[in-house]
């Protein structure tokens, strides 16, 4: 029995001329995923990568899991490779189902003939292979409306593939074809959503996290660290930027009006972080506001933190409500690490009573009251880089 992972491409299969360079893209950071798990030979047609195991010491358990998480890969079969006639399906694949089959009640085929010179068309061959399985096990009955399982069975160009499990990729398009950006990471729910959901789009993530010692622990910086190593596993390495930002939230509070100490320590946030990406040639700006969910996520207020910034700044969360929030973050596992009791610098001298729809010339004249110039460039100087990896 030979068993091999069929992974099939979403968007990129309509990419056109530029199909092969998304192809190429994607085979790269599949194999960046999988190098650790053992020997696999990687071949590609017909929109669909093969990965074959070369040896026992492949985890094909693991690079499934893997593979889940990887941006460019819309479905995923564990399949069995067969000899492309119904004599190979029912020798080859037909036992090699067993464990599925046999804790099953019911099921049914799904046939895809791409390679459309074979004799029998998809509903033939789906009737029978079903036969043969009727055969085999004797206690199935077909439903083709709600079965326990679907065989899957591909008549491909040189061999057949026959599974009995159709597992969903990430989707989006694979990381690296489509430029770099900075997310501006807190401890909270929703930043990591904005982060996968660009990174989704083909995005190269950094991220950058500020900090206020002694306002903000040790332990809220681990808790961004903890977010940023479970985005990896879809974003593959992040370089993490972490800002002292404690000097610049003082002198806020010390010199700036109360209403405005958010959208100021907001704007300045964006300017340094602006000021790194220049360094950096990163090209735009991620946060996870979410239009009017707090004060300063106002679209006054938006307009007046934008301004600081020379590159986009783009909110993939912007039309989003908190529940499909909520409903991402657990799926990417981000939700109980993003809960733990541990806040972060946006929490640090927060107004009693915030401005919700600030002028931008009043913020500009409040912000104006102390000269933030010399401590930007200072934070940005001492911005301290590492790189993070996924953890499992």
């Amino acid at each position: 029995m030979k068993e091999i992972i069929l992974c099939k491409y979403g968007e990129i299969a309509l990419k056109g001329l530029n199909k092969r360079t998304f192809e190429d893209v994607l085979v790269k950071n599949i194999k960046r995923r999988l190098n650790q798990l053992g020997k696999f030979h990687y071949t590609r047609s017909q929109s669909t990568i093969y990965i074959e195991p070369l040896d026992d010491n492949a985890d094909v358990d693991k690079a499934i899991d893997k593979l889940k998480k990887v941006f460019g890969i819309a479905k995923i079969s564990r399949s069995i490779e067969c000899e492309k006639s119904l004599e190979g399906i029912n020798n080859t694949a037909v036992p090699a189902l067993e464990d599925t089959l046999l804790g099953a009640r019911t099921f049914k085929v799904e046939t895809k003939r791409a390679d459309k010179t074979f004799y029998l068309k998809s509903p033939e061959i789906s009737n029978e292979v079903g036969g043969m399985i009727l055969d085999a096990y004797p206690h199935l009955e077909v439903d083709v409306h709600a079965p326990d399982v679907v065989v899957l069975v591909e008549i491909r160009e040189n061999n057949a593939y026959v599974s009995a499990e159709k597992i969903d990729g990430a989707g989006g398009i694979p990381i690296g074809t489509s430029g770099r950006a900075m997310l501006l990471l807190s401890g909270g729910i929703d930043s990591p959503v904005a982060g996968y959901m660009i990174a989704k789009r083909g995005v190269v993530l950094d991220c950058i996290h500020f900090e206020s010692p002694p306002y903000t622990s040790e332990r809220a910086k681990l808790k961004v660290i903890k977010l940023a190593e479970r985005m990896a596993e879809y974003t593959g390495r992040i370089k993490f930027h972490c800002v002292p930002f404690t000097k610049i939230q003082e002198e806020i509070k010390n010199n700036c009006p109360e209403e405005l100490f958010t959208i100021i320590m907001r704007r300045l946030m964006m300017e340094i972080a602006d000021k790194i990406c220049e360094r950096d040639r990163i090209q735009c700006l991620v946060t996870g506001e979410s239009i009017g969910q707090v004060a300063s996520q106002t679209m006054s207020a938006m307009v007046c933190t934008d301004v600081v910034a020379n590159r986009p700044v783009f909110r993939p969360l912007i039309g989003m409500d908190k529940s499909e929030i909520i409903a991402v973050s657990r799926k990417i596992e981000t939700f109980d690490i993003s809960i733990e009791p541990y806040e972060d610098c946006c929490t640090v001298f927060t107004p009693k009573h915030p401005k919700t729809k600030p002028n931008i010339k009043d913020v500009e004249a409040g912000q104006a009251m102390f000269d933030f110039k010399p401590l930007v460039d200072d934070a940005v100087e001492n911005t301290f880089c590492e790189f993070i990896e996924a953890k499992r």
